[in-house]
């Protein structure tokens, strides 16, 4: 059977399901199409053609190569072929946006046909996907008199690619629809138990929101034909929780317009608003698509005479509406004057914030990395030709203040700038190049980073970028079929890039699942790095990380850099004495609970926590960086200690070197690298060249935290508080409640401990509790399952080398088996012990969950609707985070318990302690080094 036989027969399936043909990037199904194209007789011939013009994919697909390569053969005239002209074959070439097409085009362009270079010219100066291969046989056309190679190269310095584009409508009108109330988050959207699709766009699209509301949304279209539509959070923020590409790319396919007509299911120029606006990782998946995120204020807070908000019974203040945004109302956007109004043309609300002279660049070139590539491809022109290139681009901000310190993340900007004034301290507010120096890709978003390079014409991983990593730890629970064609796929390619892969292509290392974030904080070895990773929780413990989008990834990957604001820094310290039994992670809950109070907003968000932790090693400092995705920050900073520092970075060469013995090293030398880098950085540390950052005494920061340790005096846990009558108060990280609240009455199904705010420490607690227990009673039973993943193999290895894993197997009802794993999702639970593969598992929510309608307490960071837990019809499923030993004693007694049962519970276990940095480093180590 011929490809094309299958890929008709996998039209048919599609059909059953109400989907087009699956976009094809097979080459050789494109050399099929092409045999039946040349062939004028051949029944499929119309088909063919179809498929050929509008449903390959472009890029770097293999498709993409066959495609551009017959279409040189029809401009040359080595073939003919009625429906596509010279003239079309162009249009389509110029659709392609690199790789395959440039090669061709720059083939054309610099040939001996004149009238035919020229035409590829025209289209060559339209394109800015551009590599080193291309831009090297420019110069090297251009050095050798050619006239063309000069006229190319004077475009790309004038920068005609983006200033011949039409600008952005001075008046978009939009007409509403109100998704949810309250925080959106990117679940809602993209939900992750559908992550497996998030490749097909088309598929994936069905998963957005519900079927009614997409249903909705169309009858909004069709009733507003010359409207877009604003999907809006009422009252709430849009986009909580991660940056989801795919999320971005639902609402852009239901809502946005088509990139290319030769080109299926890319859209772009989606309309995103929130009462309090848009997730900061959110906004930037937005501006990647070339969309509009606007802030809408239109719930304030109702005041008193004296200018003091008035509070409701629960101390929440009141709100009152300002405007209405209710589905179907008509409003418009003035981008010149940067205003949101109304059907008549009444001034509601300031969304200059959103038309930012960056952002609108993004809009008109219909993508940030389209402006980051034209921006390069300018510069390059500009000095092969030996001229100053013209001012086309919004020039960068630079916000300097004369005086001033620099914080933590000023200092770290700073240092990895790219392309600002020489000399120039840059303070926040600044819009900075930087320099990337690790980045990650995880499975579920992986696919759609591959996507996302392929069509940017990236074939190898920038020389700049240090390190890079691709995961497999989100579908690390179940190895189902989706996985097994999913994921060895992704490996390949990402291996071939040039990646370190947790799964090696070709078999000869053990598959690793292990938690990407944990991964990332081993393999960044320099506290003023800069991190890009595809996961929300991209958050480390040394240097500062971003989590992004998939196509922020792909860009990172491809040209080693990012543009991005310096954000505003919230400095937090901490005074008092830590509770004997209390463990770090009620410090980290307490942490968010005395900042409203201190503050009343949540003045984390969209800002920079540095965070003044210093005494705790990397893997325990994680879980405070880690939850500041939780808190809705931009991102963490860990303040550390000399001594700490030099410590966390030998235990990251500990763990690299690991990775090396596994087999994981490629041909560059990545990981030996790293580990040369952290030797180089200890160096400094130790001599006193470099201490450990720091900021300056000087720096200013937005605001100012106090954690009073004294005042932690019992367990705390983030409740979802799911029958809060005000919704936009449900599923929040800011209900922090003590155990107390709940009289131990609180009933509980299911207990799990891990994801990425454990580690080794966590375990041990595990296991310490159970030989506590055992000794006390005899035996220990469970009236709640407990599952239990470790976040990696390391650590697993080093319990069993320390006979603590002996405890939990003793038990287990269940052990993962690496040589045969899941192939399905788990739906009922015993009341036992189950110990799962390292990975993210039920925090994920993309394979394994809790029973619907069940009350989960959980180490995790994820208590979003549907998440961990669906709701049921009778019952709402709820995701509490607490604390390992709560968790673990929850779910033995299949309650919250009471103080005393607590501390009776944790009694001489070696709970992970905090005691603040003094005012001389003291180098304290944590009990877990």
């Amino acid at each position: 059977m011929s490809l094309y036989t299958d890929y008709l027969k996998e039209i048919e399936t599609r059909k059953g399901e109400g989907l087009h043909p699956k976009p094809i990037d097979d080459g050789a199904l494109v050399a099929e199409l092409i045999s039946q194209i040349r062939d004028s007789g051949n029944e499929h011939r119309e088909d063919s053609l179809k498929f050929f013009i509008y449903n390959t994919l472009p890029g770097t697909t293999s498709a993409a190569g066959v495609k551009a390569a017959f279409l040189k053969e029809i401009i040359l005239g080595e073939v003919e072929v009625a429906e596509i002209t010279p003239e079309f074959a162009f249009e389509l070439l110029s659709h392609m946006k690199g790789g395959p097409s440039v090669e061709v085009l720059l083939d054309l362009a610099l040939g001996d046909d004149a009238a035919i270079a020229a035409q590829a010219a025209d289209v060559l100066k339209t394109q800015v996907f551009l590599y080193e291969a291309d831009t090297d046989r420019l110069e090297a056309a251009f050095k050798a008199g050619n006239a063309i190679a000069r006229e190319i190269l004077e475009s790309y310095a004038k920068a005609e690619f983006f200033t011949k584009l039409p600008d952005v409508d001075e008046e978009i009108k939009v007409v509403t629809y109100i998704a949810a109330e309250g925080d959106i988050s990117t679940d809602l959207l993209s939900p992750g138990n559908q992550a497996h699709s998030r490749s097909d766009r088309e598929l994936h699209g069905k998963c957005m929101i519900s079927e009614a509301a997409q249903k909705e949304i169309e009858a909004l279209k069709l009733q507003h034909p010359d409207k877009r539509v604003m999907l809006i959070a009422e009252k709430g923020t849009m986009g909580v929780g991660s940056s989801r590409m795919s999320g971005v790319n639902n609402v852009a396919l239901w809502t946005g317009k088509q990139a290319s007509p030769y080109v299926p299911f890319v859209n772009f120029a989606p309309v995103v608003a929130g009462t309090n606006g848009i997730s900061p990782i959110f906004l930037t998946t937005v501006g990647v698509t070339g969309g509009i995120g606007l802030d809408l204020k239109n719930w304030v807070k109702k005041v008193d005479s004296d200018g003091k908000a008035i509070l409701n019974n629960d101390g929440n203040p009141v709100l009152e509406q300002k405007y209405s945004v209710e589905t179907g109302t008509v409003l418009k956007i003035d981008t010149k004057n940067k205003m949101l109004l109304d059907e008549d043309g009444k001034e509601l609300v300031d969304v200059s914030s959103a038309f930012t002279p960056q952002k609108v660049e993004f809009m008109k070139a219909g993508s940030s990395y389209a402006i980051v590539f034209g921006k390069k491809l300018q510069t390059f022109a500009a000095e092969t030709l030996g001229i100053e290139a013209p001012l086309v681009f919004a020039p960068a901000k630079e916000v300097s203040h004369e005086g001033q310190g620099l914080t933590a993340v000023e200092k770290i900007f700073n240092r990895n700038a790219v392309g600002s004034t020489p000399g120039k301290t840059l303070h926040a507010g600044s819009d900075v190049r930087v320099k990337v120096n690790i980045v990650g890709s995880q499975d579920t978003t992986g696919l759609m980073t591959s996507q996302e390079l392929e069509a940017m014409a990236a074939t190898v991983i920038s020389p700049t970028v240090d390190g890079a990593y691709q995961s497999g730890c989100h579908t690390a629970s179940v190895w189902d079929k989706k996985a097994q064609a999913n994921i060895p796929r992704l490996m390949q390619f990402m291996n071939n890039f040039g990646l370190i892969t947790a799964r090696d292509p070709k078999g000869e290392y053990h598959a690793m699942t292990d938690v990407i974030h944990k991964v990332l904080n081993d393999i960044t070895v320099d506290d003023w790095d800069i991190i890009i990773g595809g996961d929300s929780h991209t958050r480390m413990s040394k240097g500062v990380a971003f989590g992004a989008d998939s196509g922020t990834v792909a860009l990172a990957l491809a040209t080693g850099e990012a543009t991005m604001p310096i954000p505003e820094s919230v400095k937090v310290t901490f005074k008092g004495k830590m509770a004997d039994h209390m463990d770090f992670r009620d410090v980290v809950h307490a942490t968010q609970a005395q900042m409203l109070k201190q503050h009343g907003d949540n003045v984390f968000q969209g800002r920079i926590i540095e965070v003044h932790i210093g005494t705790l090693l990397a893997d325990q400092a994680f879980t405070f960086t880690d939850w500041t995705a939780e808190m809705k920050a931009k991102a963490s900073i860990c303040i550390s200690n000399d001594d700490t520092l030099i410590g966390s970075l030998e235990l990251a060469k500990s763990r690299i070197q690991i990775m090396i013995d596994k087999g994981m090293e490629n041909e560059a030398g990545t990981l030996q690298g790293l580990i040369d880098k952290a030797d180089k950085r200890i160096a400094e540390i130790r001599s006193g060249e470099k201490p450990a950052l720091s900021p300056d005494d000087s720096a200013k920061y937005f605001a100012e935290v106090v954690v009073d340790l004294d005042l932690i005096d019992e367990p705390m846990i983030a409740d979802p508080d799911v029958n809060n009558e005000d919704v936009s108060k449900r599923y929040t990280h800011d209900t922090i409640r003590p155990i107390s609240f709940y009289k131990a009455e609180k009933k509980v199904d299911l207990g799990f401990v891990g994801s990425c705010m454990v580690h080794k420490g966590d375990m041990k607690i595990v296991a310490q509790m159970l030989k506590n227990l055992e000794k006390a009673n005899g035996k220990v039973e469970f009236k709640a399952p407990l599952v239990v993943a470790a976040p990696t193999y390391n650590i697993i290895d080093e319990m069993k080398a320390e006979g603590d894993w002996e405890i939990l197997q003793k038990y287990s009802g269940f052990e993962f088996d690496d040589l045969f794993p899941k192939a399905q999702a788990r739906t009922e639970y015993e009341n036992i012990l189950y110990l799962e593969r390292p990975g993210c598992n039920l925090c994920m929510g993309n394979q394994e969950k809790a029973a619907k309608g069940d009350t989960v307490l959980a180490t995790s960071t994820r208590l979003f609707q549907g998440r961990v837990v669906e709701d049921a019809a009778e019952k709402k499923g709820e995701s509490l985070l607490a604390s390992t030993p709560v968790v673990v004693l929850s779910a033995i007694l299949g309650r919250t318990p009471t103080i005393e049962e607590y501390k009776t519970a944790v009694e001489g276990i070696d709970l992970t302690k905090f005691a603040p940095p003094v005012e001389k480093p003291a180098g304290t180590r944590s009990a877990h080094f």
